[in-house]
């Protein structure tokens, strides 16, 4: 009788145990679907719970929405006096010199603005993460990384529209990276991360970007029709400059 229990307890705990393997895996494999499908990447039902100027020129808006299984509340610095759109006419894009284009995304303005031998040319509104003003330190906080870099790759069939690789980390971002840890500014065990980008945004998502919604993990996010334009422009090797 004693053999027969410990057989059946036995029997139990595999039997759990396999229930427990089996439902993790199945939380595992709709974790992954969700995240390839951009499921705990894009807010849904996003709405402005208040808005109002702070007396220095900035638009202080608190945004509330769910990003997968959680509610987050937002708060939003952003110019009163926003940039509009710059697309002038008579630039002939098919003959620009590609070597003499840059980008300067500049985080305070919510901007990324396209130069050609130092003249502005184009101008597009933009969000990042939740802490634009915030330079990246490690993988995983969703900041934007400051500094100079190149665009190293463009992908034309992006979950997000279109995506242009930045060469992050560079050689100054991972000397930076390795002092903070140093210093003991970040874990000994992070990692500095990857796969920063400029691309567009989901089908019907182009409010995010007037609302100045954080939504990235530290890429810049465009509207469709601007990644579009300026991803017809530039190439690879192009010059990106970030600051804030």
């Amino acid at each position: 009788m004693i053999e027969m229990k410990q057989y059946s307890v036995r029997s139990a705990c595999s039997g759990l145990r396999g229930l427990v393997f089996s439902f993790a895996f199945v939380l595992f494999a709709v974790h992954t679907y969700a995240q390839e499908k951009g499921v705990f990447n894009e807010p849904r039902n996003v709405k402005i719970i208040n808005e109002e100027p702070d007396g220095k020129g900035n638009i202080v808006r608190t945004v509330q929405y769910e990003q997968g299984y959680m509610k987050v509340t937002e708060q939003i610095i952003m110019p009163q006096k926003r940039l509009h759109n710059f697309n002038p006419y008579n630039i002939k894009i098919d003959t620009l010199i590609k070597d003499s284009l840059y980008l300067v995304v500049d985080k305070k303005q919510y901007a990324v603005k396209l130069y050609y031998r130092h003249r502005l040319i184009r101008a597009y509104k933009a969000v990042f993460g939740p802490q634009p003003l915030q330079n990246k330190c490690m993988e995983g906080d969703r900041c934007t990384p400051e500094g100079l870099f190149t665009i190293k790759n463009k992908n034309p069939n992006s979950r997000y529209n279109k995506f242009m690789l930045l060469s992050y980390p560079n050689d100054s971002a991972i000397a930076r990276f390795n002092a903070l840890k140093q210093k003991g500014s970040i874990p000994a065990s992070a990692r500095i991360g990857g796969d920063i980008g400029i691309h567009g945004i989901w089908k019907g998502g182009d409010d995010m970007i007037e609302m100045g919604v954080g939504w990235t993990d530290g890429c810049v996010a465009l509207k469709n029709k601007d990644i579009e334009d300026l991803f017809s422009i530039v190439g690879v090797g192009t010059k990106v400059l970030i600051k804030k």
